[in-house]
């Protein structure tokens, strides 16, 4: 894999069968498909079969409604050592009227790669390159951090 490929965007035009009878689309169809390019980005980035471990910091910006197209974008911007976090956003447009575009949804997913008798197993490092990247990196290395405290704190009681 090329070292500065790490992202990928995955298309869809929300239909009738999304949403609810007012048509708003489904918060769970939203989380599937953001699931999808995340676990498509750990497993092109690891390049083994990756398991959902974690989604977190799932924001519903807005609604999103039926016509709408939507962009979604899954981002590596963290590895431990056999971890991804993958950060996705989605962005969406109406077809109908051309003029509603913007982000709706944004989460980050955790992944744990596996080897082929499903145990964990390392993955490469992920190295961040741009501004943006070493801002999430390290967003994304406190949370994890705080995370790990909180559990460990939870076992004592």
């Amino acid at each position: 894999m090329d070292p500065n490929d790490n992202s990928l965007v995955l298309t869809m035009i929300m239909e009738p069968k999304h949403a609810n009878l007012f048509g708003n689309v489904h918060g769970g169809e939203v989380m599937r498909l953001m699931d999808t390019a995340a676990g498509c980005m750990a497993i092109k980035y690891a390049k083994c079969n990756c398991v959902t471990a974690r989604a977190d910091e799932m924001q519903f910006l807005k609604p999103l409604r039926i016509g709408s197209f939507v962009t979604c974008t899954g981002s590596v911007v963290y590895t431990g050592n056999t971890s991804i976090e993958v950060r996705v956003t989605v962005d969406a447009e109406d077809i109908r009227d051309k003029t509603t575009k913007g982000r709706y949804f944004e989460a980050y997913f955790t992944y744990v790669a596996l080897d082929k008798q499903g145990k964990p197993t390392p993955v490469p490092p992920f190295v961040p390159k741009t501004a943006r990247e070493k801002k999430l990196y390290e967003h994304v290395k406190e949370r994890r951090e705080f995370d790990r405290s909180r559990r460990a704190s939870l076992k004592k009681k």
